[in-house]
């Protein structure tokens, strides 16, 4: 059967309001409509809810009866749709995002203590996947993602510059075993390779060359499904390593790495931010948008 919603507003408007007239006044509809409704719902129960006399209006034993059970239910009603309307609206609430491992370190591991201390009441959760998230599906707010990844039904921010590979390896493993001079050098190299943790596969090495890009299937003794543990291998001279060159420039900048192959950097899209649109409005989400953007162009 399906709940006469219609008609039982009329008659919680009625119990609240004391008169027809009032519940009218409330509802914004004639009387003739609200003694139409209570009229209709009383058939439909088969019993009279209101006693009525010219003076009053009074419950019946049977109108007490459903008072008792929906009038909790209606301010239930009306407490979540006043929820509704105030979610988003504020600097407070959940903001549940995807964040593949590589976007949170080159954009979030130093901005979010920051945008704690500004919005206390903003919880964030990052759920840390490679994989390109359904963030409708899978109920979170946003994500990140490379440019040339991001559906077209979303809106994307693009946070960076367009990206630039880089092949690093320790002073002491160059200095041991030499430093390549073009790519297919790499296969006399012990390559540190990344697979992905979602999809399994191992991550191309790509290179821009004078016909175009291309890839070097490499091999070696060490397999990471961590960019960051992949770069402390390197580090530690066990072998060259593919990255993002943003995403290692303090172990450039310190000497812990070099920068190989530098004539044959290829370029990969921006990072982007992306959001479906119905969420455009949502405070918490617009709130940290603007600190992302403002730390990315502090960023070197």
């Amino acid at each position: 059967m399906r709940l006469p919603l219609l008609t039982l507003e009329v008659f919680d408007a009625i119990v609240r309001a004391g008169t027809l007239r009032g519940a009218a006044e409330a509802l914004g509809v004639k009387p003739a409509t609200v003694s139409q409704q209570l009229k209709a719902l009383e058939e439909q129960i088969g019993a009279a809810l209101f006693i009525r006399t010219t003076r009053s209006i009074n419950l019946t034993e049977a109108g007490r009866a459903l008072q008792r059970d929906i009038g909790p239910a209606f301010e239930q009603i009306t407490h979540g749709l006043e929820a509704a309307r105030s979610t988003g609206h504020a600097a407070r609430g959940q903001l549940r995002l995807a964040v593949p491992e590589f976007a949170y370190f080159l954009l979030l591991q130093h901005s979010l203590a920051e945008f704690q201390k500004s919005y206390p009441e903003i919880e964030v959760e990052l759920v840390m996947t490679d994989a390109l998230s359904d963030v409708v599906g899978e109920g979170m707010h946003g994500g990140f993602r490379l440019g040339g990844l991001v559906a077209e039904d979303m809106v994307a921010v693009a946070l960076t510059d367009p990206l630039r590979s880089v092949v690093v390896a320790s002073p002491e493993y160059v200095e041991t075993y030499g430093a390549p001079d073009t790519p297919q050098d790499l296969l006399s190299h012990n390559c540190i390779r990344y697979r992905f943790p979602s999809s399994g596969v191992v991550a191309p090495w790509s290179f821009n060359g004078p016909e175009g890009m291309f890839q070097v299937e490499v091999r070696g003794g060490l397999i990471a499904n961590s960019s960051p543990v992949a770069i402390d291998m390197a580090k530690q001279g066990l072998g060259l390593s593919f990255t993002f060159r943003d995403y290692c420039l303090d172990a450039l900048q310190h000497g812990d790495l070099i920068e190989l192959l530098t004539n044959y950097q290829a370029q990969v899209p921006a990072v982007h931010f992306y959001f479906p649109n119905e969420y455009r409005n949502m405070m918490p989400l617009r709130l940290f948008l603007d600190h992302l953007k403002a730390t990315a162009r502090r960023e070197p």
